[in-house]
Protein backbone atom coordinates (compact mmCIF):
# COMPACT_ATOMS: atom_id res chain seq x y z
CA UNK A 1 0.00 0.00 0.00
CA UNK A 2 1.37 3.37 -1.02
CA UNK A 3 0.98 6.57 0.97
CA UNK A 4 -0.08 8.13 -2.35
CA UNK A 5 -3.44 7.91 -4.01
CA UNK A 6 -3.88 6.12 -7.30
CA UNK A 7 -5.31 7.50 -10.51
CA UNK A 8 -7.71 4.70 -11.45
CA UNK A 9 -8.73 6.51 -14.64
CA UNK A 10 -8.97 10.15 -15.74
CA UNK A 11 -12.08 10.58 -13.58
CA UNK A 12 -11.37 8.45 -10.47
CA UNK A 13 -8.83 8.62 -7.64
CA UNK A 14 -8.43 6.03 -4.89
CA UNK A 15 -6.64 6.05 -1.53
CA UNK A 16 -5.89 3.27 0.96
CA UNK A 17 -4.75 3.64 4.53
CA UNK A 18 -4.24 1.14 7.33
CA UNK A 19 -5.45 2.90 10.47
CA UNK A 20 -5.51 2.11 14.20
CA UNK A 21 -8.85 0.49 15.07
CA UNK A 22 -11.29 -0.55 16.10
CA UNK A 23 -13.62 -0.02 13.14
CA UNK A 24 -16.32 1.65 15.27
CA UNK A 25 -13.80 4.31 16.32
CA UNK A 26 -12.78 5.04 12.73
CA UNK A 27 -16.48 5.19 11.74
CA UNK A 28 -17.06 7.84 14.42
CA UNK A 29 -14.24 9.94 12.95
CA UNK A 30 -16.08 9.80 9.61
CA UNK A 31 -19.59 10.52 10.85
CA UNK A 32 -19.40 12.51 14.10
CA UNK A 33 -19.27 16.21 13.20
CA UNK A 34 -16.88 17.14 16.02
CA UNK A 35 -14.41 14.30 15.35
CA UNK A 36 -14.63 14.77 11.56
CA UNK A 37 -13.81 18.43 12.16
CA UNK A 38 -10.44 17.44 13.63
CA UNK A 39 -9.13 15.97 10.37
CA UNK A 40 -11.44 16.96 7.50
CA UNK A 41 -14.45 19.21 8.05
CA UNK A 42 -17.10 19.59 10.70
CA UNK A 43 -20.80 20.01 10.05
CA UNK A 44 -24.00 18.06 10.62
CA UNK A 45 -24.77 14.91 8.68
CA UNK A 46 -28.08 13.06 8.62
CA UNK A 47 -27.45 9.34 9.27
CA UNK A 48 -29.34 7.98 6.27
CA UNK A 49 -29.17 7.67 2.50
CA UNK A 50 -30.60 10.88 1.06
CA UNK A 51 -29.71 12.80 4.22
CA UNK A 52 -28.17 16.23 4.14
CA UNK A 53 -24.47 16.64 4.89
CA UNK A 54 -23.04 20.09 5.53
CA UNK A 55 -19.28 20.11 5.25
CA UNK A 56 -17.69 23.05 7.07
CA UNK A 57 -14.01 23.34 6.22
CA UNK A 58 -11.53 25.23 8.37
CA UNK A 59 -8.24 23.90 7.01
CA UNK A 60 -6.22 26.72 8.56
CA UNK A 61 -7.10 25.36 12.00
CA UNK A 62 -6.56 21.64 11.36
CA UNK A 63 -3.61 20.18 13.21
CA UNK A 64 -1.73 21.22 16.34
CA UNK A 65 -1.53 24.92 15.44
CA UNK A 66 -3.02 27.31 12.87
CA UNK A 67 -1.38 27.61 9.46
CA UNK A 68 -1.89 29.96 6.53
CA UNK A 69 -2.90 28.71 3.08
CA UNK A 70 -0.71 29.18 0.02
CA UNK A 71 -1.58 32.33 -1.93
CA UNK A 72 -3.73 30.54 -4.53
CA UNK A 73 -5.91 29.11 -1.72
CA UNK A 74 -6.06 32.37 0.25
CA UNK A 75 -9.86 32.54 -0.15
CA UNK A 76 -10.02 29.26 1.83
CA UNK A 77 -8.09 30.72 4.77
CA UNK A 78 -11.16 30.82 7.01
CA UNK A 79 -14.19 28.60 7.52
CA UNK A 80 -16.35 27.86 4.48
CA UNK A 81 -19.11 25.35 3.97
CA UNK A 82 -20.64 23.29 1.22
CA UNK A 83 -23.80 21.21 0.92
CA UNK A 84 -23.82 17.50 0.08
CA UNK A 85 -26.11 14.47 0.18
CA UNK A 86 -25.39 11.11 1.82
CA UNK A 87 -25.46 8.45 -0.92
CA UNK A 88 -24.32 5.41 1.11
CA UNK A 89 -24.80 4.87 4.84
CA UNK A 90 -23.93 1.37 6.10
CA UNK A 91 -22.42 1.62 9.60
CA UNK A 92 -19.62 0.90 10.31
CA UNK A 93 -18.44 -0.18 6.86
CA UNK A 94 -19.46 2.21 4.05
CA UNK A 95 -20.16 5.92 3.71
CA UNK A 96 -20.74 7.86 0.52
CA UNK A 97 -21.68 11.43 -0.33
CA UNK A 98 -21.96 13.83 -3.24
CA UNK A 99 -19.26 16.37 -3.97
CA UNK A 100 -18.95 19.53 -6.07
CA UNK A 101 -21.36 21.56 -3.93
CA UNK A 102 -24.29 20.69 -6.19
CA UNK A 103 -25.88 17.90 -4.13
CA UNK A 104 -26.34 15.98 -7.40
CA UNK A 105 -25.75 12.20 -7.10
CA UNK A 106 -24.98 12.19 -10.86
CA UNK A 107 -22.01 14.49 -10.24
CA UNK A 108 -18.77 13.75 -8.44
CA UNK A 109 -19.12 11.32 -5.51
CA UNK A 110 -16.96 10.05 -2.65
CA UNK A 111 -17.17 6.53 -1.20
CA UNK A 112 -15.31 5.37 1.90
CA UNK A 113 -15.09 1.68 2.79
CA UNK A 114 -13.77 0.30 6.08
CA UNK A 115 -12.57 -3.28 6.59
CA UNK A 116 -11.20 -4.79 9.79
CA UNK A 117 -7.70 -6.28 9.59
CA UNK A 118 -6.81 -7.55 13.06
CA UNK A 119 -6.58 -4.52 15.33
CA UNK A 120 -6.26 -2.23 12.29
CA UNK A 121 -8.82 -0.85 9.86
CA UNK A 122 -8.26 -0.59 6.13
CA UNK A 123 -9.83 2.59 4.78
CA UNK A 124 -10.40 2.81 1.02
CA UNK A 125 -11.55 6.20 -0.24
CA UNK A 126 -12.64 6.48 -3.87
CA UNK A 127 -13.57 9.81 -5.46
CA UNK A 128 -15.42 9.15 -8.74
CA UNK A 129 -16.59 11.24 -11.66
CA UNK A 130 -14.10 14.07 -11.22
CA UNK A 131 -13.99 16.26 -14.32
CA UNK A 132 -10.49 15.31 -15.47
CA UNK A 133 -6.79 15.12 -14.61
CA UNK A 134 -6.54 18.66 -13.20
CA UNK A 135 -9.38 17.98 -10.76
CA UNK A 136 -7.93 14.56 -9.96
CA UNK A 137 -4.64 16.24 -9.01
CA UNK A 138 -6.43 18.86 -6.89
CA UNK A 139 -8.65 16.34 -5.10
CA UNK A 140 -5.72 13.97 -4.57
CA UNK A 141 -3.69 16.69 -2.87
CA UNK A 142 -6.61 17.47 -0.57
CA UNK A 143 -7.53 13.87 0.25
CA UNK A 144 -3.88 12.93 0.76
CA UNK A 145 -3.50 15.72 3.31
CA UNK A 146 -6.84 15.12 5.06
CA UNK A 147 -6.10 11.39 5.37
CA UNK A 148 -2.73 12.24 6.89
CA UNK A 149 -4.57 14.39 9.45
CA UNK A 150 -6.97 11.46 10.15
CA UNK A 151 -4.07 9.07 10.68
CA UNK A 152 -2.39 11.49 13.09
CA UNK A 153 -5.66 11.96 15.02
CA UNK A 154 -6.25 8.21 15.33
CA UNK A 155 -2.66 7.70 16.47
CA UNK A 156 -3.24 10.37 19.15
CA UNK A 157 -0.45 12.51 17.75
CA UNK A 158 -1.68 15.46 15.64
CA UNK A 159 1.66 16.95 14.67
CA UNK A 160 1.27 18.62 11.27
CA UNK A 161 -0.77 21.73 10.43
CA UNK A 162 -2.93 21.16 7.34
CA UNK A 163 -1.44 23.77 5.02
CA UNK A 164 2.12 22.77 5.91
CA UNK A 165 1.27 19.14 5.08
CA UNK A 166 -0.49 20.21 1.88
CA UNK A 167 2.41 22.33 0.61
CA UNK A 168 3.91 20.71 -2.51
CA UNK A 169 1.72 17.61 -2.55
CA UNK A 170 -0.24 18.66 -5.65
CA UNK A 171 3.05 18.94 -7.55
CA UNK A 172 3.88 15.39 -6.57
CA UNK A 173 0.48 14.18 -7.83
CA UNK A 174 0.89 16.16 -11.04
CA UNK A 175 4.20 14.39 -11.70
CA UNK A 176 2.62 10.99 -10.95
CA UNK A 177 -0.59 11.48 -12.96
CA UNK A 178 0.81 13.29 -15.98
CA UNK A 179 3.67 10.91 -16.76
Amino acid sequence: MSEYGTLVDDHTVRFERLLPGPIERVWKYLTDAELRGLWFAAGPMESRVGGKMDIVFDNSNLGPRPSAPPERFRKYGGPFDSKHVVTIYEPPRRLGFTWDDDMDPKGSVVEIELTEEGDKVRLVLTHRRVSGISDAINFSGGWHTHLRMLTEQLEGNPRTPFWEAFEGIEGEYSARYRK
